[in-house]
């Protein structure tokens, strides 16, 4: 499997949005019982049990967006851990999971992949709209997944919903780019940008149904798909600048 390690499309200018992104993901994972830089939070099972209440509350549990009502949380979190002293706004969850990373890993794939494809799509469509469309794309990933599996009241965390959107885009608005890659064992290429992505996205779709996963591939498909259609619209309207011409 290829490794996206950076977009060779040139970019015209700096991509702050990117960039504070990445260093909120970031920030964010380092100031939740997640992490092992915050100590505060206990040892051991006194973290695991605060890292399962932090998720349960702000993470995107479906059945909680779907009815609009906080679920109580499953009853062995509850017999090993307590109840758990919180109230929240269900739709407040569908921003604030897109934020979260159960590890170090996680938070580190999904960082990659924003980082190689984010700048070239901040660069065709400008900040605050490149922002808002990351944004709609990760909305769009948590509530496609929440009303395909309604009654589930197992947390969604991660930003990867809303980075697929982001390749989605990316294809479409640039679809004669090239992703420098690393092939194991010793390869670095570069590859079309729709065959990396494109790739990626097969693997998604079949790995849906593996029932011994934690990944929720169809968020990654909504979002997928969400991006796609924004940038098809984008294009359709001139709103997206070109691409620079490579030599």
């Amino acid at each position: 499997m290829a490794l996206p390690l950076y977009d060779s499309q040139p970019a015209r200018r700096v991509p702050w949005v990117t960039y504070l992104l990445v260093a909120a993901n970031v920030v964010v994972f380092l100031l939740t019982p997640m992490s092992n830089f915050a100590t505060w939070y206990g040892e051991n099972g006194v973290r695991e049990c605060r890292a399962a209440h932090f998720t349960y509350e702000y993470g995107a549990v479906p059945k909680e967006l779907t009815t609009g009502e906080q679920q109580p949380l499953p009853s062995d979190v509850v017999r090993q851990c307590g109840p758990g002293d919180f109230r929240k706004a269900p739709w407040t969850s569908a921003f604030t999971s897109m934020f979260l990373h159960s590890g170090a890993l996680h938070l580190l794939g999904n960082l990659v992949a924003l980082f190689v494809v984010g700048m070239g799509l901040e660069d065709r469509l400008g900040r605050l709209r490149y922002l808002l469309a990351y944004l709609f794309f990760g909305l769009a990933a948590v509530y496609g997944f929440a009303y395909t599996s309604a009654d589930s009241t197992v947390p969604l965390i991660g930003a990867s919903g809303a980075i697929a959107g982001v390749m989605g885009a990316y294809v479409i608005l640039n679809p004669r780019g090239r992703i420098v890659s690393y092939v194991p064992p010793v390869i670095v290429v570069r590859l079309p940008v729709w065959v990396v992505l494109g790739y990626w996205f097969v693997l998604q779709w079949l790995s849906l149904g593996d029932d011994e996963s934690n990944v929720a591939y169809t968020a990654h498909i909504y979002g997928f798909a969400a991006g796609v259609l924004f940038a098809l619209l984008a294009r359709r309207t001139g709103t997206a600048r070109k691409p620079v011409a490579l030599v």
